[in-house]
């Protein structure tokens, strides 16, 4: 290698949204880049044009820069091992396979889509060497290969592997690992199109930017026996592997659209904070080693070690997931919390004004999610047409009569409130359940359930008196009240 300097790369092809497997491969390149002291490299890879999707790198630098994993060197900040986009390296590839070519380790194959389909067919029907392809023209002559190629004869490059032994690398999680080189395909290294595979590319594109450290899914470890030999081929050293567990949903099948969001976008969109986000998938696999669960982004960067990575596959658990987005929205200081629900609250008053203090100070402990924020006050911004049987509670011990017996009263009282602010709601009501030797429930809930017509509001009755204002509680009262004596009437 190049350099003793540890240096990791995340190199996304731009297919679309950012998956949550390829958020944690991007994390686990960025937290050993950065508990290690090196360097974090983003890389395009997109050669292949057929899958490419418009606006996908966008999304991958918007991921990124969401989520606070800065790269050090990439399409955009630059660097020394540049161009950083592999569809701006095409004339790098060549040169290498050719390379191997004249060393006798790589050939040209001159086969047709139709022979090879053919081929893999019969092989197939054997059960020999399964789709594999049967090397006719790795001992092709010279003179024969040459005489096609100046004819104008289309082909691709094939890397020659070994016929017989095994192929045996170590992986930071998994260890020792062997394959047989019968099992190995002479893999196309350039295709007829001067275009390079995905395996061809990679290990190129990693030995001259002197990456250090590949992390990728366990779904590669198949394929690494190829990379290392195209490694020994060229007499390179060879990076270290990090090869990562599966993450499965909760019916043990690989993580998909059918268990729910699957993408950062998605995620986001579902009200998830970023932060939360890249904490629970930090500990998808990787355990650190006490039993902390709440890291920032900068805590990872200093405890995150590859011996903490697991081998068996993590679920993805939308509740703990849940779980770790309540506790990051308790941990925002008030105006932050405040700046991200404001737009949610313009949408739902719709131009009226409210309180946005206070209720972001009753939301922000009862939160789990940003997107929860509409419908928990939908019922302050519009009055909700609901049942009388909800001033029935056990534990409070009220019901419709005596909610019919006690509004009145309190309604009287509250008309007469001089100042219609928190703390005079608090003490009034405290009082009138004082001087009438009742319970605060028995006195709260009628009171609550008249101006919320919810039984489950964020804020007990005297923040909601407090957000409504004088006039639209006393308003709501009445219309309680309404309801009350209809009812008894029937």
């Amino acid at each position: 290698m190049h350099s003793n300097t540890v240096r990791t790369r995340y190199a996304p092809s731009p297919t679309g949204l950012m998956h949550v497997g390829n958020l944690r491969t991007a994390l686990y390149e960025y937290l050993i880049a950065r508990s290690l002291g090196g360097t974090f490299v983003l890389r395009i890879e997109d050669t292949d044009q057929e899958r490419q999707v418009d606006g996908a790198i966008d999304v991958i630098y918007r991921t990124l820069q969401q989520v606070g994993m800065t790269h050090d060197e990439g399409p955009d900040v630059g660097g020394p091992y540049g161009p950083y986009v592999q569809s701006e390296r095409l004339g790098l590839y060549r040169p290498y396979a050719e390379q191997l070519v004249v060393e006798g380790k790589a050939y040209h194959c001159f086969c047709s889509k139709e022979r090879l389909d053919a081929v893999r067919q019969a092989t197939e029907a054997t059960g020999n060497f399964a789709g594999g392809y049967d090397r006719h023209c790795r001992d092709l002559a010279a003179v024969e290969v040459a005489a096609r190629l100046a004819a104008g004869e289309t082909s691709v490059i094939r890397q020659k592997m070994p016929l017989t032994g095994t192929t045996t690398f170590h992986d930071a999680v998994y260890g020792e690992i062997s394959v047989e080189n019968s099992e190995l395909e002479d893999q196309v290294l350039l295709k007829s199109d001067n275009f390079p595979t995905y395996n061809f590319a990679n290990v190129i594109d990693d030995h001259t930017m002197a990456i250090t450290h590949v992390v990728r899914g366990s779904e590669y470890l198949s394929s690494t026996p190829k990379y290392n030999l195209l490694y020994e081929a060229f007499g390179w050293d060879v990076p270290t592997y990090v090869h990562l567990p599966l993450i499965l949903g909760k019916d043990g099948k690989k993580l998909s659209k059918r268990h729910g969001a699957t993408s950062f976008e998605d995620l986001i969109a579902q009200g998830y904070l970023a932060e939360a986000i890249v904490n629970y998938i930090a500990l998808l696999g990787w355990c650190p080693k006490d039993n902390t669960e709440v890291f920032s982004l900068e805590d990872l960067g200093r405890v995150f070690a590859i011996d903490g990575i697991s081998k068996s596959p993590s679920v993805f658990d939308y509740d703990k997931l849940t779980w770790f987005n309540a506790e990051y929205i308790r941990a925002l200081e008030p105006t932050q919390f405040l700046e991200l629900i404001k737009p949610e609250l313009d949408r739902v008053f719709a131009g009226n004004p409210y309180d946005a203090t206070m209720l972001a100070e009753i939301l922000q402990p009862r939160l789990t999610q940003l997107t929860q924020v509409p419908d928990m006050v939908a019922f302050l911004a519009q009055r909700q047409d609901y049942s009388i049987d909800l001033f029935t509670n056990k534990k409070s011990k009220t019901d419709p009569e005596i909610a019919a017996a006690l509004l009145p009263q309190m309604l009287d009282v509250l008309e007469k409130l001089p100042n219609w602010e928190r703390q005079a709601l608090h003490d009034l009501l405290i009082n009138f359940a004082i001087e009438k030797e009742l319970k605060n429930g028995t006195v709260m809930w009628p009171i609550r359930i008249a101006i919320s017509g919810q039984d489950v509001t964020p804020g007990g009755a005297i923040e909601i008196l407090t957000i409504l204002g004088r006039d639209e509680s006393l308003a709501r009262i009445r219309i309680a009240l309404e309801k009350l004596n209809t009812r008894s009437a029937l």
